[in-house]
């Protein structure tokens, strides 16, 4: 699936129906994933439909027993030697703005 041509809500969609067709493979009701996640048979079906929370997403998953997979959507950062020397051991919190090599001009050298 090329999600990089896709619309945001057909992403969800499209998940919403790969969770499914897991459901269906276990052979579970929507009743039985809706009980286990503490959700409405209603909010379980608009999961399905790509209409939900992340978190619930992550916790049906987790019925499942493929809350591993989530490791394949971001993968864990790793820095090589030479960038962890760069840091010195502290990985990284923040992005910084792209520092400009132009200095500003002082007053005098401004022309009205």
């Amino acid at each position: 699936m090329n999600y990089q041509k896709m619309t945001d809500f057909a992403v969800a969609k499209d998940l919403g129906k790969r969770l499914e067709q897991l459901r269906l493979e276990k052979n579970l009701t929507q009743q039985y994933m809706a009980d286990q996640i503490g959700l409405s048979r209603l909010s379980y079906r608009k999961l399905e439909s790509g209409e939900a929370k992340l978190v619930n997403f992550i916790a049906a998953l987790r019925v499942l027993g493929n809350v591993s997979a989530l490791d394949a959507v971001i993968p864990e950062s790793v820095f090589s030697p030479m960038e962890l020397l760069k840091l010195k051991g502290k990985p990284r919190k923040r992005a910084s703005k792209p520092r400009s090599n132009e200095k500003s001009a002082s007053p005098d050298e401004l022309e009205w």
